[in-house]
């Protein structure tokens, strides 16, 4: 039932068009963190990755608990998708750009519907922003290379 309530409010809280995430409160918490994936490439994660790597929304049903210590972009994409495929190689030249500071995640929305419907993506391409503490924010549509320059600075690594 918490999971149902927790799928709802993130629904909720992405429809609204408000794309911030409440905070986890648990922002000393000396739990270990997975390693992160600072390799200058753009990773795909599928469910179980994002669950160790990102957040564990199965474990933490109230509240937003990142599991990484580096900000993150999380692209969700679909292959036969033209503005993904757009986006593709700007993401993978900030992956470069901005390796050993940010990762670059992408998951498949046809291949993961489940992490798709649990984060109410209707929309794709959609990214979410979660710097290492703090709030996460999204952004749907094809974003330019000087938007998430812009947000990368500006957010994930003010």
């Amino acid at each position: 039932m918490k999971s149902i309530k927790y799928i709802l409010l993130i629904s909720a809280i992405l429809l609204s068009g408000n794309y911030t995430f409440a905070k986890s409160g648990n922002e000393n918490d000396n739990t270990t963190k997975t390693s992160d994936d600072s390799t200058g490439e753009v990773i795909i994660l599928n469910k179980e990755d994002f669950l160790k790597k990102v957040f564990n929304y199965e474990k933490n049903t109230e509240e937003w608990v990142y599991e990484g210590t580096t900000p993150c972009i999380i692209d969700f994409y679909a292959d036969w998708c033209p503005p993904c495929k757009k986006v593709e190689p700007i993401l993978k030249e900030l992956a470069k750009e901005y390796k050993d500071k940010i990762i670059i995640y992408k998951i498949n929305t046809d291949k993961e519907r489940e992490l798709a419907g649990t984060f109410g993506i209707r929309n794709i391409p959609t990214y979410l922003f979660i710097p290492a503490k703090g709030d996460p924010q999204s952004a749907a549509g094809a974003l330019p290379r000087e938007t998430f320059v812009k947000i990368i600075d500006e957010f994930l690594l003010k």
